[in-house]
């Protein structure tokens, strides 16, 4: 009994300190723009403190009455720092102005909420680095490395934690929350094509590495990258850009329609480019590149937003596909030859979403998001140029067209669970993929001869998850979530008659639990665990009867962020990646190829420096060993693994118009096959980009590799054959990468 009653007096006291505590609730806008500000960070004294959320709100519970200095930041806008009087059970109520200014690392701050953190390097950078394609966007993630080998047209090579993602197999990528990835595709799994994405446009890059969001699928396996364009423009402008290799380039963006009043901010905006090359070939690749895009944001005071996008990309390409090291080392071709000088393509893709944000009166907040997409795809290549056909070539075609069709809704909300500041998000969702005509064909010459597969796919991925966020105190947030997928696959074999038809359901669930430990405003530790998967391809389930279906992947992050003083921010991360089995279908052969159960491990390491207000510095170094499980030690090497890579650079941004970038790219030597008998070779290479702003007008050059080395971008080991050749040969066969390459240009502003 006296036990009971003691209870009930701890419960009684602690109901009592609560109830005397205030709080402190606002909005934080953007002084220019006046619309919300998302990701401000607020805090008190005593290491409390919230981000503010998509409608710029924060809320602060759990206060001791009194007088406190309340600081408000956010990179690349003025700190401000405000006096608040908080009352026993009142709310006190605070809305923040802030203005934009220079770049100051001195506004990082760093606390205990998962996702506060996670994003400040890429905060940083996008602040920071010069960005003049779609692939320097992708190069924002730390330790995210590209190869392109097909004139420019297709989506490139990606290589992340010790995976050779292909073109999108273990990394889910998104533009504004519509997927970029093709499930199915006809050139290889989880395809994913960013050229549609115009990269002027490009307002924010979160990402993260590893399987611990809830609200990623399939795919996120390795990492996810979100990218989010403006909506809103400060300003029109015009771009003209010129350089060698007949390369030209014309991008401009203009406000349609910008009205403000009391309650609401509009704005209408287009945007387009046109890209033209010919490339460092020999032979010209008479490359073209079309983007078109408009988009209308409304926002209806802090309550709620409408977001409506449409766009529109064609790009068509020649290219001279991937050489032979032995063809260049005789002297049969240069190392901007061809042996097959037919290949290239032509794709194009639809984009139309809709996005609504919004408050309710209970105090929920929503986010519902409607896609759709119309994409076409036609690539001719050659990878082993005599090898099958001796007498008209091994050229191969692959096609397809498809329309995407998706849906996601998000419900969340903030309460206090007794006195822990708790957050409940629930999430569901599906796409549908409808693919026809879906075609692996012989095509000499680009002249049809046999199809070898071709049909219709049907991909259904509904989801759902809940996700639980709660502050056990000021200096530590514990998040966990429960993730389920289901999934239906069909296929129609159009070579097999009309009675060929195959289909199969299932499902996944995917739990993860993150915990961080942010013991003041400058050191955050963190643990993230957590299962993801990657589904196969349709044709790979149903014709093949694979054993693995959606192989898990299982991750662990082990990560430490510091701030040891105003002018530098550190973070590192120990990393485990478990793969259940990797499947992988070769699209340019039409096989299947399963590779078994891998082990990653490995280290990252990243750095951002202030030297000055105008001068700053940063690097990235990446250390991973990939190991295939149950082969033979010195066989179990992961082809194409990278085991280091490193960028970095100097960035200057003057007070008098100039802004200037020096940066290097480092990738090691990494195994070409199993048993490590051939290496595709590493590179150093070094970048510089450099712009002078008089008035409106700005003008800029860039030169890739600087120092003109002879470089291998993309590298493969390929058994091949030439016309002349009595035997086959397997061997590295490569896109060589750039040489030095200038290019200028002129922006205006209107």
């Amino acid at each position: 009994m006296r036990q009971f009653c003691f209870l009930l007096k701890v419960l009684f006291l602690c109901s009592t300190a609560s109830a005397q505590q205030g709080s402190i609730r606002g909005f934080i806008n953007d002084a220019d723009l006046k619309v919300p500000l998302t990701g401000a960070s607020v805090n008190i004294a005593g290491n409390k403190g919230d981000n503010s959320d998509i409608f710029g709100m924060f809320n602060i519970p759990g206060i001791h009455p009194g007088q406190y200095e309340m600081t408000v930041s956010h990179i690349g806008y003025r700190t401000e720092i405000i006096n608040v009087e908080v009352k026993p059970d009142l709310l006190s109520s605070v809305n923040v102005n802030l203005k934009k200014n220079n770049l100051d690392l001195s506004e990082v701050k760093v606390n205990a909420k998962k996702g506060s953190a996670l994003n400040i390097i890429s905060a940083v950078d996008i602040k920071l680095r010069p960005v003049n394609t779609s692939q320097d966007v992708l190069r924002i993630v730390p330790g995210l490395f590209i190869a392109q080998h097909a004139g420019g047209g297709k989506a490139e090579q990606i290589f992340l934690r010790g995976y050779d993602i292909d073109h999108g197999t273990d990394i889910s990528i998104s533009v504004d929350g519509m997927p970029v990835n093709m499930v199915s595709h006809a050139h290889g799994q989880g395809y994913a094509d960013l050229h549609f994405l115009i990269p002027e446009t490009v307002e924010k890059v979160n990402f993260d590495k590893g399987p611990y969001n809830a609200g990623k699928g399939n795919l996120a396996t390795a990492a996810y990258v979100d990218f989010s364009t403006k909506d809103f423009l400060e300003n029109n402008s015009i771009k003209l850009e010129a350089g060698q290799f007949n390369t030209q380039r014309a991008f401009g963006q203009f406000k349609v329609l910008n009205k403000q009043t009391e309650k609401s901010r509009q704005q209408f905006y287009v945007a387009s480019e046109y890209s033209t090359t010919d490339g460092y070939f020999e032979s010209p690749q008479d490359f073209h590149r079309l983007n078109v895009m408009g988009k209308y944001s409304a926002w209806f005071g802090n309550q709620s937003q409408l977001t409506i996008l449409a766009s529109t990309f064609d790009s068509k390409w020649d290219a001279s596909g991937q050489v032979p090291d032995r063809a260049v080392k005789a002297g049969i071709i240069g190392r901007f030859g061809a042996i097959d000088n037919q290949e290239g393509g032509n794709t194009s893709r639809i984009n139309v979403t809709v996005k609504y944000n919004h408050q309710r009166k209970s105090g929920w907040k929503a986010t519902d998001h409607v896609y759709f997409s119309r994409y076409k795809f036609n690539l001719y290549s050659n990878f082993t140029f005599f090898l099958d056909d001796p007498v008209n070539g091994d050229m191969i075609n692959q096609r397809e067209a498809r329309n995407i069709f998706g849906f996601s809704t998000t419900e969340s909300k903030s309460y206090l669970l007794g006195n822990k500041k708790t957050t409940t998000e629930f999430g569901a969702g599906f796409r549908m993929d409808d693919v026809s005509d879906i075609e692996l064909a012989k095509a000499p010459n680009r002249i049809f001869k046999e199809s070898i597969q071709k049909g219709d796919i049907k991909e259904f991925n509904g989801y759902l998850y809940v996700n639980q966020d709660v502050e056990l105190s000021n200096k530590w947030n514990l998040n966990a979530s429960l993730r389920h997928d289901n999934f239906k696959f069909q296929y129609k074999d159009k070579l097999a008659g009309a009675t060929a038809f195959s289909k199969k359901k299932r499902g996944i669930v995917s739990p993860k639990l993150n915990i961080s430990y942010a013991p003041n405003q400058k050191v955050k530790l963190y643990l993230n665990n957590g299962f993801g998967f990657h589904s196969n391809d349709t044709r790979v389930i149903l014709m093949k009867e694979a054993d693995e279906i959606l192989p898990r992947v299982f991750g662990t992050d082990l990560g430490l962020i510091i701030k040891p003083n105003k002018k530098l921010i550190l973070k590192t991360a120990l990393w485990h990646l478990y793969s259940q089995q990797e499947f992988v279908y070769v699209g340019d052969a039409g096989v299947v190829e399963p590779s078994g159960k891998t082990r990653r491990m490995g280290v990252d390491v990243s750095a951002r420096y202030q030297f000055n207000k105008w001068l700053y510095g940063d690097i990235d170094i990446n250390v991973t060993k990939a190991r295939a499980i149950g082969e033979a030690k010195g066989e179990n090497f992961v082809p194409l693994a990278p085991s280091f890579t490193s960028i970095g650079g100097i960035t200057a941004r003057a007070p008098n118009g100039f802004s200037g970038s020096l940066r290097y790219r480092f990738i090691g030597k990494r195994p070409g096959n199993e048993d490590y008998s051939i290496s595709a070779e590493g590179y150093l290479l070094l970048d510089f980009v450099a712009a002078f702003r008089i008035k409106k007008f700005e003008f800029h050059i860039s030169i890739e590799n600087v120092l003109n080395r002879e470089w291998k971008e993309a590298q493969f080991d390929t058994q091949s054959k030439l016309k002349w050749e009595v035997n086959s040969v397997s061997e590295i066969h490569y896109t060589p990468g750039t040489p030095l390459f200038l290019k200028g240009g002129i922006t205006f502003t209107l």
